[in-house]
């Protein structure tokens, strides 16, 4: 397992690994804001082909665009994220894809959701992403593009608006798939 921009402040309990996102850190290229960052954190695997992530995430979200979830980063214009993004207040089931101009699509979670179980499934060119509430019924959030050949696939975090929040990943899985 590797970092892709390492936190500052992060610790490994046997499975249970904690990090707090930097302030100010973000994956996003040109659509709409017109910026371009690649200084979010990313701990993961290279994996050359076919790849299954699974994880549960959870986070002390406060700032607009606090976010926490999966990724796979290709390099620094090929990459998708998803996971829990607060917007508007409230959290969102959120997904970027990226191939030089960043697509963004959410849906809503219940209120008081913190926490979500992710699924990453990527076959060939293919991205498959699931997510459940209680870890047993998944359901299929997107299906999106992502050329085959070798990414860093892991879970990935961001504090693009606010001064850093904590999240918790357990559970992560990183398989053939």
């Amino acid at each position: 397992m590797r970092w892709l921009n390492e936190p500052a402040d992060w610790r490994l309990d046997g499975d249970t690994l904690h990090v707090t996102a930097g302030a100010r850190t973000d994956f996003w290229r040109r659509t709409h804001y017109g910026f371009i960052r690649h200084s979010g954190h990313v701990y993961g695997e290279l994996v050359p082909g076919d790849v299954t992530v699974r994880a549960h995430v959870a986070g002390a979200y406060a700032a607009q665009y606090d976010q926490a979830g999966v990724m796979a980063v290709v390099d620094e214009h090929t990459w998708l994220k998803a996971g829990i993004e607060l917007y508007e207040g409230r959290p969102r089931l959120s997904t970027v894809v990226t191939h030089e101009y960043s697509s963004w699509a959410f849906s809503n979670l219940p209120a008081a959701t913190s926490g979500v179980w992710l699924r990453l499934t990527r076959v060939r060119e293919a991205l498959e992403l699931h997510y459940s509430l209680d870890g047993h019924d998944y359901e299929l959030a997107s299906v999106s593009y992502l050329p085959e050949g070798s990414a860093l696939v892991g879970v990935a975090c961001a504090a693009p608006d606010g001064d850093g929040f904590p999240v918790t990943f357990t559970h992560l899985s990183i398989t053939p798939a």
